[in-house]
This record gives C-alpha cells, sequence and structure tokens, in this order.
C-alpha cells in the first residue's frame, strides 16, 4: 500500500499559482522514499493512504494546563464534550494569539494527559479547511494531518534557501522558527545539548556549516515529511475528525501495510509463505491418496461382482447389479426373498398378537398395505418388525409393511 505525503502550501489555496501547488513525496512501503515532487492537486499520484503535512509556519505552539475532568474518553474523537472542550481552549488560549480563537483550529496532543500540562497546536481554520477541500475536490482524500515540527525529541533544522534561510529549533521547550543568522543559531544551540545534531537542507547547508563552525547532517525535505508522517501527531481533531469506520479502516489498511512490506515482517511473511504451501502440499498429498484408496474399494467391488458372477461383462454400478443377479438366483432357486409376500407375511405374523389379524391386503413388490389393524400400532410390534428388517408404518386407514432401506432384494 503506498502513501503519498504533501506539504500543504502556508498561502491560502488559489490565493496565487504557487498555492496551488504541493510538493509530495510518495513512498511505496511507508517507510522508503520514492518519487518526490512539485505538483497541482489534479495531477498528484495516486496512493492508497494521503498523509497531509502542516508546514512550520502555518502552527503556533501553546502550552497550557487543563482542567481536571476537561478530557473524557472519546473528546478528540468529535463524539464526546467537544464543543465544551473547544470553548476551554479558547478561553485558555485568548490572549497568547494573534488571531480571534474562533478563526483557529486546534489540536492536543497525542495520548493528552487527563490532568497537567498539555501542548496545543494552532492554526488558521479557514486556510485549512480550503486547502484540504482542493485535495478533496480532486479525489485525493486527507487520512491524516500531521505537524512538520513537533515539541519532542530536540532537534535543530535549518532550510529553505541562501537567501531565506529559515532556523527550525523544535524540542520539550516548543517550536521555534526564526530567520537564520548567527545570533538566532548561538541562541538556539544555547537551548539545546551540546550533541544536538544539526540538520540542514542540502541548498543551505554550506551557509549551516560556516555559521555553526561545525558540520551539519544532511537531510532532504522528502525525508523529513516521511519522518513527520510517522509521528504520533494527528491534528485531524474537532470538526476535522475523521469517522470513526474510516479510522478503523485506515488503521487496518496501515497495519496490513505494515505486515505485507516492512523489512522487519519479512521473515514472518516468509514464515506464513511457508507455512501456506506446506498446507497446500499436504492437502494435495491427502486427497490423491484418498481418491487412490476409494479407487481401490471400487475395483475391489467390481471384481467381487465379476468373479462372483461371470456372466457379468459390463460392470455399470456393481450393487444394484449384483442385488439383481442374487434375486436372479433366488427365483431360479425357488427360494423367496425379503420382498415377496410370504416372507412380508411370515415376518408380521410372528410380530402380531394372536388376536389380532388383517381383514383385506393389498401386495405389490416389496410392500404390503393391510386394513383392519389399529391404524396406531404398538411400538413393540414396531421395533419386532425392524429388528426383522422391515418397517411398519400407517397411511390412512391402513398399515404399509416394507422391507427396511439397505434390505437385499
Amino acid at each position: 500500500m503506498s502513501t503519498l505525503i504533501v506539504l500543504l502550501p502556508p498561502e491560502p489555496a488559489g490565493a496565487s499559482s504557487a498555492a496551488s501547488l504541493f510538493d509530495y513525496v510518495l513512498t511505496p512501503d511507508g517507510r522508503s522514499l520514492g518519487a518526490h515532487d512539485r505538483a497541482a492537486a489534479a495531477l498528484l499520484p495516486a496512493s492508497t493512504e494521503l498523509v497531509a503535512v502542516v508546514p512550520a509556519q502555518a502552527l503556533s505552539w501553546h502550552r497550557v494546563d487543563l482542567p481536571k475532568g476537561s478530557l473524557k474518553p472519546g473528546a478528540l474523537g468529535g463524539t464526546a464534550d467537544t464543543p465544551r472542550l473547544r470553548a476551554m481552549l479558547e478561553g485558555l488560549l485568548e490572549d497568547r494569539l494573534l488571531e480571534e480563537p474562533s478563526e483557529l483550529h486546534f489540536a492536543l496532543q497525542p495520548d493528552a494527559p487527563a490532568e497537567g500540562p498539555v501542548w496545543v497546536a494552532a492554526c488558521n481554520r479557514a486556510w485549512l479547511r480550503s486547502t484540504l477541500a482542493v485535495l478533496e475536490a480532486a479525489k485525493h482524500p486527507v487520512a491524516r494531518i500531521v505537524p512538520e515540527f513537533t515539541p519532542d525529541a530536540p532537534r535543530l533544522q535549518i532550510l529553505g534557501t541562501p537567501e531565506r534561510a529559515q532556523l527550525v529549533s523544535a524540542g520539550p521547550q516548543g517550536v521555534n522558527l526564526l530567520p537564520l543568522n548567527a545570533a538566532t543559531l548561538a541562541m538556539a544551540l544555547g537551548t539545546q545539548a551540546e550533541d544536538t545534531a544539526i540538520l540542514a537542507e542540502p541548498g543551505v547547508a554550506a551557509l549551516a556549516e560556516q555559521l555553526a563552525r561545525r558540520p551539519v547532517q544532511l537531510q532532504q525535505s522528502a525525508e523529513r515529511w516521511l519522518a513527520s508522517a510517522h509521528g504520533r501527531w494527528d491534528l485531524a481533531q474537532f470538526e476535522f475528525t475523521n469517522s470513526s469506520r474510516s479510522r478503523a479502516w485506515k488503521g487496518l489498511a496501515a497495519q496490513a501495510t505494515m505486515l505485507l512490506q516492512a523489512p522487519q515482517w519479512r521473515a514472518a511473511r516468509w514464515g506464513l509463505a511457508l507455512l501456506l504451501l506446506a498446507q497446500l502440499v499436504g492437502l494435495n498429498a491427502w486427497a490423491w491418496k484418498e481418491s487412490n484408496s476409494l479407487e481401490a474399494k471400487r475395483n475391489a467391488i467390481r471384481n467381487t461382482l465379476t468373479q462372483t458372477f461371470p456372466g457379468v461383462k459390463l460392470v455399470v454400478n456393481a450393487p444394484v447389479q449384483m442385488g439383481r443377479e442374487m434375486a436372479l438366483l433366488r427365483q431360479t432357486a425357488g427360494a423367496t426373498s425379503p420382498r415377496d409376500l410370504e416372507t412380508m407375511l411370515s415376518v408380521l405374523g410372528s410380530a402380531l398378537p394372536p388376536q389380532q389379524s388383517a381383514t383385506a391386503l393389498d401386495f405389490a413388490p416389496g410392500e404390503t398395505r393391510l386394513k383392519g389393524l389399529p391404524s396406531s400400532t404398538d411400538a413393540a410390534i414396531t421395533e419386532a418388525l425392524r429388528g426383522q428388517g422391515y418397517s411398519l408404518r400407517s397411511d390412512g386407514n391402513q398399515l404399509v409393511l416394507q422391507p427396511a432401506a439397505g434390505t437385499a432384494p
């Protein structure tokens, strides 16, 4: 399953030709880099999942203390206390924002604690809605919305061009976007640990080394966006929350992708493939053995028929043909069969009490209909006849006596 990672342009959608273009990176397995370029929404490559990355300049970060009981199960899923939670955030951030709180979209950190300080990301709501609408109109629905940088692990990132280089300082203290110069770099280095690596895009790597007076690590923008897509943050909260069913399907799809394509699951995939192959080979071998056993039994029955009755040259249905040959031998010898009237009357007479007798009977080969007997037969009589290979049932005011199924003719 491929994933398309798109950087949302910081300008409002349609405000300029540049705002209508999206930088993107396509990853075939969610881990390795594929094609990366810039294109209009309608020309973005097809993918199974689309992750939108909000650039650093479009987000502001705020640390707030939520009152006790502010967060409840499902609060960030859009189904429980969402208006109350948003109103609470607007009140807490009103004095810290340069824009009206009603014009902003808020998102809380993943696994936000029920009490204590939490990080809140804020961006312009109209900008986010219009930009996502452009992608939706181009049939590229967004599955997740992630920030380009988060206040998690400490990092220093230099990006842009030599003429407009920018410095991003991220860590537990927040995310700060500053113009790159010696003063801002020295200030950022002072807030980070000494061993914190400086990452720089290739275009500004030389400038970064000159200002930092130490080597920097090269990182392409596509690699940064791929790392952002793997983060735990999801800004799709409140009105931008995906439905629970959609999230479930997307979660299953992501897990399936990981199992099918992730390198760490390669051994498990090979093991599963070998297990399926072994099962397939075993089932075919078992079926072949059972087929041979069944064919051997059929040959044994045919041989028994032809050896017992040499006159039978063509075997079509061995059991039926053997029954016919046995009936013919019995008729030739003058012996009675279980389907003859004499045998059936003898068996019935031995089962009926002496005081009971039929007033009329109607015989057909293999069936005797009796009148004058009680229509509801005694269970002992029925059981006695069953022991001799016959069945007795009621049919109106008659009793029907027949050889039981499977009785030789």
